[in-house]
């Protein structure tokens, strides 16, 4: 099977990057200048430039060009993806540790977040989700049994939880909060940071047409992790 062109060029910057050949705010060639070098239309280029930018390896700037970014991993603050293709596709490896899948008894606040009885059973993950073996993300989940009755059969080691509950209960609504925290004694050393590092959880609750489906405390350390967006206003 040919490669793509554009993907090509991605692979091409990604390599650049990888290698420390390009490194931060390094700039790199124009949209032109990737079109002569890989025989391709501008169009091509451009489509690989936004996609790397999209996925957080380079950053643009207007009038000025486009630049290596930063070493933070960068997710969508306005959208939910999954963190495995997320980091996949800034040509990073993925892996995952499973730390705890079990049924548990909820406490107010989980059931209250997943529209539940208190002291209703709950199923339970927490998972560390990692970037080239760096942990980037801790997942803590609880999931509503009545609508994933088969949540504690899986293997989270081959699929995220994202993927299995995209697949039995489609997302149909989202709502998260963002906020800076500290992380406790055990956040920390799953994470394997130090006590001073500032960390970035976001909560989120999601909804299938049946009801909630999940609540999730997702914490990231700073030094590793940013979110950002881009919008466009139609006039």
């Amino acid at each position: 099977m040919v490669t793509p062109k554009f993907a090509e060029i991605k692979q091409f910057i990604l390599t650049k990057v990888e290698t420390g050949e390009w490194q931060q705010d390094c700039k790199v060639p124009s949209e032109n200048q990737l079109a002569e070098l890989f025989e391709c239309s501008r169009m091509t280029a451009r489509r690989a430039l936004t996609e790397l930018t999209e996925s957080g390896v380079l950053e643009r700037s207007q009038g000025l060009g486009t630049f290596v970014a930063g070493l933070k991993s960068q997710s969508s603050m306005m959208e939910i993806r999954n963190i495995a293709d997320e980091i996949n596709e800034r040509g990073h490896g993925y892996s995952v540790q499973q730390l705890e899948l079990a049924e548990i008894v909820a406490a107010a606040p989980i059931a209250n977040a997943l529209g539940l009885e208190e002291g209703s059973p709950v199923f339970y993950s927490v998972l560390v989700h990692c970037e080239q073996g760096t942990p980037l993300q801790l997942e803590e989940r609880f999931v509503n049994p009545k609508l994933v009755p088969d949540y504690l059969k899986q293997d989270y080691c081959s699929q995220t939880p994202h993927e299995y509950l995209s697949l039995v209960a489609p997302l149909t609504e989202a709502r998260h909060t963002i906020e800076a925290v500290v992380a406790n004694t055990s956040q920390q050393q799953h994470l394997q940071i130090e006590s001073s590092e500032p960390c970035l959880q976001i909560l989120r609750r999601t909804w299938s047409r049946q009801g909630v489906v999940s609540f999730a405390r997702l914490i990231h350390p700073g030094s590793r992790f940013r979110l950002g967006g881009h919008l466009t206003f139609n006039r």
